[in-house]
C-alpha cells in the first residue's frame, strides 16, 4: 500500500467543500490514516515548498497557503500517489479532466482547491511533516 498526502487548500476551506472533497476521496476508495485542520504559519508553508523556493510563484503560494485553514490528510490506497493525482486532476482546472476535483471546484490555477503529494518519497516524506507515526491510525489501530 502507498501513502500520500492531501491538503485541503485555504480555498476549499474558505468556500465550505472540505465535506464534498472528502466524500470523493472517500468514494475513490482512499483510507483516511489520520486528519487535522490547521492555520499554517509563512515559515511553516515555506519550510514545506522550499522545493519551489526559487520558482517564479514561490511568494504567491506561500502568502496563499498562509491566508486561512487548511486540511491535512494523510491517505493510504494501493499507487495512492498517482490514484490521487488522477482523482484531483492537473493544476489548472481548465486543463483538468471531467469530473476532477479540481476541474469540479477549483476556480484557478493559483485557487486549485487540493495539494497532492507528487511521488512515493515525497507522500512519506510529507505525511512526517505534518503527522508523527502515532497518530496515522492503521487499520483501526495508532
Amino acid at each position: 500500500m502507498e501513502r500520500t498526502l492531501a491538503i485541503l487548500k485555504p480555498d476549499c476551506t474558505r468556500r465550505n467543500l472540505i465535506g464534498k472533497v472528502i466524500v470523493r476521496i472517500e468514494e475513490a476508495g482512499f483510507k483516511i490514516l489520520a486528519m487535522k485542520m490547521v492555520r499554517l504559519s509563512n515559515g511553516t508553508v515555506g519550510e514545506f515548498y522550499a522545493v519551489h523556493r526559487e520558482r517564479p510563484f514561490y511568494g504567491e503560494l506561500v502568502e496563499f497557503m498562509s491566508s486561512g485553514t487548511a486540511v491535512t490528510i494523510a491517505l493510504e490506497k494501493e499507487n495512492a500517489v498517482a490514484e490521487f493525482r488522477k482523482l484531483i486532476g492537473a493544476t489548472d482546472p481548465d486543463e483538468a479532466d471531467p469530473g476532477t476535483i479540481r476541474k469540479d471546484f477549483a476556480e484557478s490555477k493559483g485557487n486549485n482547491i487540493v495539494h497532492g503529494s507528487d511521488s512515493v518519497e515525497n507522500g512519506r516524506h510529507e505525511i512526517g511533516f505534518f503527522f508523527s507515526e502515532k497518530e496515522l491510525v492503521v487499520n483501526g489501530v495508532r
